[in-house]
């Protein structure tokens, strides 16, 4: 059989090894991580800077579609194909290989490479006592650096806003179809493409933190998170604000560097947990800490009851795992379960989600996990809190709680965590996202899909706990509600009855979303699942004039666009 001048070409370039064709060797990286799939020509795996680069050259010299992937991880399909009704060939390119990470000056900012994991970010930075702009989210061990920046991923960090930068390397389709490198991390690397690739693969460079004008994280954002009267959500990723080239560009260019910073670690920090049943309680504690508060938490996440309990049975086997074995091996751990669940599921006599169901059988038979006095938390009260403040910020909480509580059990209660506790709330969090999905994939004979939403919340909302009309709330076997309470920032995820259709359910959900003046998705990108907002919509149009970059993401045209003045 003759083989396609364009494969040829790759071939050339990568080898055979590096090239993937046909339904079978490409299903992985052609499928999102919870659903969504289309068709691919190939999926290319390129080993360096300048092998990328030309093979962008071939797919823009071919007409080619171009979706750049990294780990996949992406909850919205944006990092995949969506159907079949492109226009034209569509080429996934997978930058896992190159996973370089670069030290600048003492550990004060890092230069990643396409490929470089948030799990490789942390470990680099942890001798050098600095930490990241973002921590890794349990539904997404293998998270990279570069696909957070160009999803404007958030976090549970309070004082450091969605990942963003202004520094980055990048390669774009100009109006004219030409494709271009675009140096702006501020550091001299030659001038033509293979200079500056090869001078930033090789290190050949100066290594200081080199001055810029430019930010290289979100510097502004403990200001517009103390800023509790405003009328607007603090962080969500159609903020046109955080929209800059690299950073929220979807994909919509190749980005083969960022440089961000990095933050000092806290000499001390203490966990505080809280617990209440008025919710009422918990937004006069955020607004009085935003606002009178001199040292912000680091951390501050909400947890409602029903998901404390669905995570304690379902995500028991995450917990045990990061607790005796690390977050070292997990990324390996998560990446083998993919590929075993992928080849069980297609065997007929064996059940589905087999792997899941092992684990869930295992956990199941093993002694209790949580501390006492969370268990004891979850008897007493339906809202819960954690609470991390570091260095002098912790004697201000140690100052406040108490006065605040006062000791009257109507209002709530705290206690201030001992290390093991602390550890086990933020592990107990840590397995929130998943263990949801664990349920809804063990019971679903039982239960229909699962709706996931994330929200931002306008920072003056005072009634932040969803009240769904009956008509809706019938729909839904369980509503899941944890997140980040400080950026009011939540993660809401509906197991709903089964026959339900989730389209349909979604678009109710959206409806009263936009009457509360809430913006979504928050940190999880639109993907192909929502529609961009105007100005989100003319950003992608801005940096990718021809619709080469993966095209329908927000919703928008797959078709090209061929005039130079858009």
């Amino acid at each position: 059989m003759s083989q396609s001048p364009i494969l040829s070409q790759f071939i050339q370039l990568l080898g055979e090894d590096k090239v993937a064709t046909g339904d079978r060797r490409t299903e992985h990286y052609r499928s999102g991580w919870r659903s969504g799939s289309g068709t691919a020509l190939a999926v290319l795996f390129p080993d360096s800077l300048l092998s990328l680069w030309q093979a962008l050259q071939i797919c823009v010299d071919n007409n080619c579609i171009i979706i750049m992937q990294a780990a996949k991880t992406g909850l919205t399909e944006g990092s995949t194909p969506s159907g079949d009704d492109y226009d034209r060939e569509v080429v996934v390119i997978n930058t896992l290989a190159m996973d370089n990470l670069v030290v600048l000056g003492n550990g004060e900012q890092v230069l990643s490479f396409p490929g470089t994991t948030l799990h490789k970010l942390e470990t680099t930075l942890k001798p050098l006592r600095r930490a990241p702009h973002s921590v890794i989210g349990s539904s997404c061990l293998g998270a990279s650096i570069v696909g957070g920046v160009a999803n404007n991923s958030g976090g549970a960090l309070v004082k450091r806003g969605p990942a963003y930068t202004e520094l980055a390397l990048f390669a774009q389709v100009t109006a004219e179809g030409k494709l271009e490198l675009v140096n702006h991390l501020d550091i001299e690397l030659g001038d033509t493409p293979q200079e500056i690739l090869t001078n930033l693969e090789s290190g050949n460079f100066d290594h200081a933190t080199t001055a810029s004008d430019k930010k290289a994280s979100a510097s502004d954002y403990a200001e517009r998170l103390r800023d509790v009267e405003a009328d607007s959500p603090s962080r969500f990723n159609a903020d046109t604000s955080r929209l800059f080239e690299a950073s929220g560009c979807a994909g919509k260019l190749a980005v083969f560097a960022v440089r961000l910073d990095t933050f000092a670690v806290a000499k001390q920090e203490k966990t505080f947990y809280i617990g209440t049943n008025n919710p009422d309680t918990l937004t006069r504690l955020r607004r009085h800490i935003l606002a009178e508060f001199t040292h912000l938490p680091e951390v501050g996440e909400y947890i409602h009851r029903d998901i404390f309990d669905i995570a304690a049975k379902y995500g028991k086997d995450t917990f045990l795992s990061v607790k005796h074995l690390g977050t070292d091996r997990l990324p390996k751990m998560f990446a083998l379960k993919g590929r075993i669940d992928a080849v069980l599921n297609k065997v007929s006599f064996v059940p589905d989600f087999l792997t899941d169901r092992l684990m869930q059988g295992v956990s199941g038979l093993l002694r209790e996990h949580l501390p006492d006095r969370m268990l004891e938390y979850r008897e007493k009260y339906e809202h819960h809190l954690i609470l991390k403040m570091s260095d002098e910020g912790i004697a201000e909480a140690q100052a406040f709680l108490p006065v605040f509580f006062d000791n009257n059990e109507q209002v709530g209660g705290f206690f201030e965590c001992t290390e093991r506790e602390s550890g086990s709330a933020f592990l107990h969090r840590f397995a929130a996202a998943g263990a949801a999905v664990r349920y809804q994939l063990l019971h679903q004979k039982e239960v229909g899909d699962i709706l996931a939403l994330d929200i931002a919340l306008r920072r003056n909302e005072h009634d932040w706990v969803e009240k769904l009309p009956e008509s809706l709330a019938d729909k839904i076997d369980k509503s899941l509600y944890y997140g980040h309470f400080f950026c009011h920032v939540f993660h809401q995820d509906y197991v709903l009855k089964k026959g339900v259709d989730a389209k349909e359910v979604k678009a109710e959900m959206l409806r009263i979303l936009d009457s509360r003046g809430a913006k979504y998705p928050a940190e999880h990108n639109v993907g192909h699942l929502y529609k961009a907002e105007e100005g989100l919509a003319a950003f992608y149009q801005r940096i990718d004039p021809t619709n080469t970059f993966n095209p329908g993401v927000g919703k928008l045209e797959k078709h090209k666009r061929n005039c130079s003045c858009c």
